[in-house]
């Protein structure tokens, strides 16, 4: 349908592959793999970016004016630049092919933001991609709903493990035979629907809060559901607790928090801060407590989480330790392929489970102050159009500040950039902003210190 609708000339149907094809990416490879495509699944791998680049190249050839830059296509120009410096460059210790695919894995939403900022904004429906996530999230809750009934991990019948060995070289692991991250250490299950692991499952569960705040509320800041968005309420904090990790949890509530400040929702500030005083009165009561006390299920889960007792709390603070390490002593990065995901698969990997140590190890201090430049201005260019912007321009603004202000978090414990699904909704959704904050024929609201 994706490929339909490009092929029409209609580039911004891509989102519907972004929407439905990535958020089961891993399950459907999985799933081909079981069932003997193994040949065939090289090709699926590659064609999201091979649509991701067909896509930038019509926006590219259709257009009817000279796009006006802002400061945030150059910064990003710029990591993409430098970051492709390390790949073809002989840095570091992994082969071409390798450092190739880091690349991909640390700088392709790049592209994929430039594929949105080229973007013609008049032609994108808003109201309707929002919508699909709308749906995709209630689809997820029902999923989960399933899943928790059964006490069983959808990944357990779709191949997910043999998958994961053959094509990324992790072995399988954990209670269930999956993964680690699909269990807890206090024995309950983690759950994923029919996400790539449960921690994209609660982070995919952030952007969704993040459509559904944008879609419903209007110009004048009041918040208007319908029956299905409350549905779909429903759904993410389902998806939210069941999926049992813990930043995006933190994050999850931080986004209700965020967006009560920006939209001067004070019943909702005020019940937060009542909330935080209730929470910490009981995390007091619960240390008197829980020495003398055997606690499992969630009390334990959170207990262990402050006091940093369980092994992937001491896990993240090593990891976090050595990357910093690694950054002071080597400034300019050991090259690509040292960190993340793929320096995982290698067996190599250098202060990971966090997406901005992993870019400093990387590519070096240049890198990740860069990273987090483009990070920061964003957020700071969408609270300077907000309070300007109307329709679908406003949602698109309040999506895209509450996606980056969720994000975050997770970004502190976890490679979020290594997702396609958040990281390409993320990026593309960037790229359609400011392709209409910067469309030459829009009426001059542009703030007096704005690029």
């Amino acid at each position: 349908m994706a490929v339909r609708e490009v092929c029409k000339g209609r580039t911004e149907g891509i989102l519907l592959f972004l929407i439905f094809g990535l958020s089961m990416y891993t399950t459907a490879m999985s799933v081909a793999f079981m069932m003997g495509f193994k040949s065939l699944i090289p090709v699926f791998q590659f064609f999201k970016e091979i649509l991701v680049l067909s896509v930038l190249t019509l926006n590219i050839l259709s257009l009817r004016y000279r796009p006006r830059f802002h400061l945030l296509d150059y910064a990003i120009l710029s990591f993409l630049v430098y970051t492709f410096i390390y790949a073809i460059l002989p840095i570091g210790d992994q082969g071409f092919v390798d450092r190739l695919l880091a690349f991909k894995s640390t700088s392709f939403y790049i592209v994929v933001y430039f594929a949105g900022r080229l973007s013609d904004p008049k032609s994108i429906f808003v109201n309707k991609y929002f919508n699909y996530i709308i749906l995709l999230t209630i689809a997820a809750g029902a999923v989960l709903l399933v899943e928790v009934a059964m006490q069983q991990q959808l990944q357990l019948f779709t191949g997910y493990a043999d998958y994961c060995y053959y094509f990324f070289n992790i072995e399988p692991s954990g209670v269930f035979g999956l993964s680690t991250t699909f269990d807890s250490d206090s024995g309950l299950r983690r759950f994923a629907s029919f996400f790539n692991n449960p921690l994209e499952h609660a982070a995919a569960t952030l952007l969704a809060l993040s459509v559904i705040a944008a879609l419903y509320t209007r110009d004048d800041n009041k918040f208007k559901p319908t029956s299905i968005g409350v549905l779909a309420i429903i759904a993410s904090f389902l998806s939210i607790i069941f999926a049992l990790s813990r930043a995006p949890l933190v994050a999850y509530f931080f986004i209700i928090y965020i967006y009560a400040l920006v939209t001067k929702k004070k019943y909702i500030t005020g019940t937060v801060h009542v909330g935080v005083g209730l929470v910490a009165v009981y995390l007091i009561y619960l240390f008197t407590q829980f020495e003398n006390n055997n606690h499992n299920g969630l009390i334990a889960v959170l207990m262990n989480t402050v006091d940093f007792s369980d092994p992937s709390s001491v896990g993240h603070l090593v990891q976090w330790v050595e990357g910093i390490m690694s950054m002071i002593a080597h400034p300019l990065g050991l090259g690509l392929g040292t960190s993340g995901r793929v320096a995982g698969s290698l067996g190599e990997n250098v202060g990971g489970e966090n997406q901005f140590i992993i870019i400093g190890v990387q590519a070096g201090v240049i890198a990740l102050l860069l990273y987090l430049a483009i990070y920061v201005m964003f957020i700071k260019t969408c609270l300077k159009w907000l309070p300007l912007l109307k329709g679908k321009e406003r949602k698109i603004c309040m999506a895209v500040f509450l996606i980056k202000v969720g994000f975050f978090i997770p970004m502190l414990t976890s490679e979020v950039e290594s997702s396609s699904y958040l990281s390409y909704m993320n990026w593309f959704l960037s790229g359609i902003l400011i392709s209409m904050i910067m469309y030459p024929l829009r009426p001059q609201l542009q703030p007096a210190n704005d690029h």
